[in-house]
């Protein structure tokens, strides 16, 4: 029986540690038939087969059974439109993960007794594709996604991998669909892809899976960054929170959305567009629906701040564009601003909105890029966010502007890696 390393009354987060500790791609090193297997929390001397991205198998769809549509007509329908192949990997606990398989496009097939249909064992990721302004094809820093998936999968007792594979395979399915999907002709479009791992183990009963299934696709998606009058927020209601420490905020599992959507939806019917969660009796802020948030201030004692939730207490997402922006303002806004990463409440919030210290504010995601903020309902109490020149403030079009020209190649960056197309 593995010992376990770690205080006993800590069981989820040392249970966690152990996993983590169990992946050399974790931990400079890259995974192996050992260490990537699932064991459910038993030692094993078994080899399972790595997730390996050199056994990608292509069975291409007709290129010419769907044209690619324009992006509004894409995105004007009740379905996700996506392209004309997926990339699919199974798994199971004796053997490990089964060879990819590049294929068309199509229904996945489930039993009504699924893991992921009763237990919540699933986890995804959210980051695009982009056609530059130079004609190349670029990814934003997939390898920040590949590995937090790897989180998100060790969290809920799903198989590990080496992140290096999945980012190998995103790409993948990238060369094979960009060139018809984000042609040439449309510079500055993108697609979002959506690696995705799920319990398939048709069997009932409160486990770890000992089957699982990773896909990728590749969709449309409807720009969100530029909503009319800025992004309105209204705050959760006191009977409700989004995550808690000791929770799984920090992961990407869908059992993160679904039961916000109440709120959601009742804050979209009052005129908002998403919901400023709070936290605990203190109410710190800590994401913009499901997106981190920022705002820009100045402190009592005249300090130009940019403040964002901290990542140490695992309560908010690490989310990608929310590094690139901590990171981007460090370098790029040295001596004009300072970075801040703390706990900070609505009451501070409303406080600098009532000293006039208030100076901006936005939400940074994959979905919503970075969106300004023009507006927080607290309560009986309206926060008016100053947006320049009503449309955006001045560090929110800097950083964005810093990101965007990146990902689209107007800047020759590392974070913007390059597709070889097929």
């Amino acid at each position: 029986m593995r010992s376990l390393q770690g205080p006993v009354e800590d069981l989820a987060s040392t249970a966690l540690e152990n996993k983590i500790a169990e992946q050399p791609a974790l931990n400079n090193g890259h995974a192996n038939g050992h260490a990537n297997g699932h064991t459910n929390g038993t030692t094993t001397t078994t080899t399972l087969q790595p997730l390996d991205a050199s056994k990608l198998t292509i069975r291409r769809a007709d290129p010419t059974a769907r044209e690619v549509p324009d992006e509004d007509t894409a995105c004007s329908g009740n379905e996700t439109i996506c392209t004309d192949h997926m990339i699919t990997v199974t798994w199971d606990a004796s053997s490990g993960w089964s060879a990819p398989e590049l294929k068309p496009y199509g229904p996945l097939s489930l039993m009504p007794t699924a893991s992921v249909l009763h237990y919540a064992t699933e986890c995804f990721e959210g980051l695009k594709a982009y056609r530059g302004y130079d004609g190349k094809l670029r990814l934003f820093r997939p390898d920040c996604n590949a590995r937090r998936m790897l989180m998100s999968t060790l969290r809920i007792s799903l198989p590990g991998f080496d992140p290096a594979e999945l980012e190998k395979l995103i790409m993948a399915l990238v060369a094979v669909d960009g060139t018809k999907w984000l042609p040439k002709s449309r510079p500055g479009s993108y697609l979002y892809l959506r690696p995705a791992v799920i319990g398939t183990q048709p069997q009932l009963g409160v486990q770890a899976p000992k089957e699982a299934l990773l896909f990728i696709t590749a969709s449309f998606m409807p720009r969100m960054d530029t909503p009319p009058g800025g992004m309105k927020l209204h705050t959760n209601p006191e009977d409700m929170v989004r995550a808690w420490v000791g929770g799984f905020g920090y992961a990407k599992v869908g059992a993160n959305y679904g039961p916000s959507l109440l709120a959601t939806v009742e804050a979209r019917e009052r005129g908002f567009t998403q919901i400023l969660w709070l936290y605990g009796p203190e109410g710190y802020c800590t994401e913009a629906g499901a997106s981190n948030f920022f705002v820009v201030w100045r402190s009592k004692e005249g300090r130009l701040e940019l403040v964002t939730a901290p990542l140490d207490d695992k309560l908010i997402l690490d989310g990608v564009t929310r590094r690139s922006v901590v990171e981007l303002a460090r370098e790029r806004l040295a001596g004009e601003l300072e970075v801040v990463e703390r706990r900070y409440t609505i009451d501070e919030v409303l406080e600098a909105d009532r000293e006039g210290r208030l100076v901006e504010a936005f939400a940074a995601g994959t979905a919503f890029f970075i969106c300004p903020v023009s507006q927080i309902r607290h309560r009986d109490t309206d926060v008016h966010i100053p947006m320049g020149k009503g449309e955006i403030g001045q560090y929110t079009a800097k950083i964005k502007g810093w990101i965007s020209d990146i990902m689209y190649g107007n800047e020759q960056h590392p974070w913007g890696v390059v597709v070889d197309e097929q």
